[in-house]
């Protein structure tokens, strides 16, 4: 199974994980756990845009477009991000900054080895 098919299922997969996290917002609004209504909406829009766009990035890659992986490689970093504000601060989380920086790690492993795997060979590398 070539790299970038690993790599696409993963971002497939971290698309939806961003789609739970939006139900997950869905769920706070209807159960009236957010301070305001208007914010809460537009993060469930945003958080829903940005999945299908991980998605996208899944389906390019699989498809071998290196704009997937390109912007493959930005969510992992994005992700990598996430991670170490829940291992910092006053509410560290180290457990939790684990379980969300392991997928980003794998993603970027992958999605670099799809990127060199797609990279054309010179012929003086022969």
């Amino acid at each position: 199974m070539p790299v970038r098919f690993a790599a696409a299922a993963l971002l497939g997969l971290e698309a939806l994980g961003i789609l739970a996290l939006a139900g997950w917002q869905i769920v706070a609004l209807i159960g009236g756990d957010t301070d305001s209504v208007v914010s809460s909406i537009a993060l469930i829009v945003l958080t829903v845009i940005g999945a299908a766009i991980v998605g996208a990035f899944g389906v390019a890659t699989a498809r071998d477009v290196s704009a997937g992986r390109s912007g493959g490689i930005v969510t992992q970093l994005l992700i990598l991000s996430v991670a170490i504000g829940a291992i910092t601060g006053e509410w560290a989380a180290p457990a939790a900054a684990a379980l969300i920086a392991a997928p980003a790690v794998l993603g970027l492993v992958l999605l670099v080895g799809a990127v060199r795997r797609a990279a054309p060979r010179r012929r003086d590398d022969d």
